[in-house]
């Protein structure tokens, strides 16, 4: 018989953010979005910025996380999300994230070095993720 949950971790260098059990898990991947169901095949995968959202059992919702860079292992039935930063989503606000990006924006690259101008484009990335998450918060 499958099992409908998943123990699910959400892991921080600061905290233990949450431990779980969850019914889906939508996980921003360096490279596109990823979906985990209950009795996905084991993995580990590099996470990349943005959206983290994962639903819970019953009348338990969902809630959702801004994430940043870390990794992602799913075995036995356990997925676990070590990231390097985490916000929950209603801590979020669209003035701040939009503070941060055009801080970000207005960091000058010109004659800068390649790991400068690195820097100040994830320095954007992240901003521009933020902000998709605080903007995507109102419209829920």
């Amino acid at each position: 018989m499958a099992t409908s949950t998943f123990r699910c971790r959400l892991i921080t260098p600061e905290a233990q953010v949450f431990d779980d059990p969850a019914v889906a898990a939508v996980i921003p991947m360096w490279d596109g979005l990823l979906g985990v169901l209950p009795g996905r095949a084991p993995m580990v995968m590099q996470m990349g910025t943005g959206e983290l959202r994962v639903d819970f059992p019953g009348s338990g919702g969902s809630r959702s996380f801004f994430v940043d860079d870390g990794f992602v292992q799913m075995v036995n039935n356990e997925l676990t999300i070590l990231a390097a930063n985490a916000v929950a989503s209603e801590k979020l606000t669209e003035a701040d994230a939009q503070a941060e990006l055009n801080e970000a924006r207005a960091r000058k690259t010109e004659g800068a070095s390649a790991t400068e101008v690195a820097r100040v484009r994830a320095a954007r990335n992240r901003a521009e993720a933020k902000l998709r998450v605080a903007r995507g918060r109102r419209v829920r």
